[in-house]
């Protein structure tokens, strides 16, 4: 649990850190919205570190809780209900992340 909560927070750190910016270009944003965008892909870099495996396993395992983050995000930010096909991507992510990140290793 305390696995996934980490990956949680450290793609909503990513998600935010590449939102600031977004409303900033896209949306007419002020240019001080770069200052909290920095701070939280500098958050989102740390929390990566804390996690306890190979980088490569968790950079791969983390992409399947960003889709599901990014689609919660979708939901509560941009206001857009996910379709039945987003969940069962999640859905199907997720299950990749549990396998890659809980399956046995050789000592």
């Amino acid at each position: 649990m305390k696995t996934l909560l980490l990956f949680v927070a450290t793609a909503i750190a990513e998600i935010v850190g590449c939102y600031l910016p977004w409303l900033w270009l896209r949306k007419g944003g002020n240019a001080w919205l770069l200052l909290p965008a920095a701070a939280s892909l500098a958050l989102f870099v740390w929390l990566l570190s804390l996690h306890p495996t190979a980088s490569g396993r968790v950079y791969a395992a983390y992409g399947g809780v960003y889709v599901s983050v990014a689609l919660a995000w979708l939901w509560w930010v941009d206001a857009v209900r996910p379709t039945r096909w987003d969940l069962l991507g999640a859905a199907l992510c997720l299950l990749g992340m549990a396998v890659i990140m809980f399956s046995p290793r050789p000592a």
